[in-house]
């Protein structure tokens, strides 16, 4: 096959691909289900927007373009794979029939929390506290390959002004001193990025979090900080 010939047959599928209902697009012909299924009936008008999307129409963020969606407060950005939403969605009304909610399964399976009660004064400063958990986002963005986005878990409330829905100053502070002696100390400082999404954009309430951040860093140190935690999305095929 000539290359102008490849080029062509991959604008017909981009082109039969932005035609179809959002509920097909990325999904193989020998796949397609009769109706839209059940978990993707109600999603967001930015959600199906996604969907729609084909996986080759969409771009990666670069690290840069990630520092700067943190740096101006613009986590909106960050937006998942469309076929990695789709199966993120599938995934998520799976679990909410097994565990009764994603909040459930979180603490039960990828916690194994059998309670939240915080049992330590100063987490942050305790490198054997039971009170945090470093794990995998298990359903990363769309970002460069290079970037491993940790999620790091917390029993205790991270202090918020109730005016503004952000952190406090001394929260932030407590935070990024622990992010110092956790990450800065074994990644360059310019490879590590930390942010926590306001109330509105959060996907999992109810369990306090904050995000980390880190380009291109050692995969030894990685599994070192996460317990050799392995991404949901790398073990489920939805």
């Amino acid at each position: 096959m000539s290359i102008a010939t490849a080029l062509v047959d991959t604008e017909e599928t981009e082109q039969a691909e932005a035609a179809l209902p959002f509920w097909l697009v990325n999904v193989p012909r020998s796949e397609w289900p009769e109706k839209c299924p059940d978990f993707l009936i109600n999603v967001s008008d930015r959600d199906r927007a996604i969907l729609g999307t084909p996986d080759s129409q969409f771009r990666r963020l670069s690290w840069k373009e990630v520092q700067e969606c943190i740096r101006t407060k613009r986590i909106d950005g960050f937006r998942r794979l469309p076929s990695d939403l789709r199966r993120y969605l599938a995934f998520n009304a799976k679990v909410k029939e097994d565990y009764g909610s994603v909040n459930n399964y979180i603490i039960q399976k990828m916690l194994q929390w059998t309670d939240q009660e915080p049992k330590d004064a100063d987490a942050f400063n305790n490198p054997d506290t039971v009170d945090l958990r470093i794990l995998y986002n298990h359903w990363p963005y769309g970002i460069d390959i290079k970037i491993i986005h940790l999620v790091v878990w917390t029993k205790f409330d991270l202090d918020d002004d109730p005016a503004t829905g952000e952190l406090t100053a001394p929260m932030r502070q407590k935070i990024d001193d622990f992010v110092e002696r956790k990450f800065r100390s074994r990644v360059p400082e310019n490879n590590v990025i930390w942010f926590r999404n306001w109330k509105s954009l959060k996907s999992i309430q109810g369990i306090e979090h904050f995000h980390v951040m880190l380009h291109d860093p050692d995969m030894d140190f990685v599994r070192e900080v996460t317990n050799g935690d392995i991404p949901t999305s790398q073990r489920v095929i939805a």
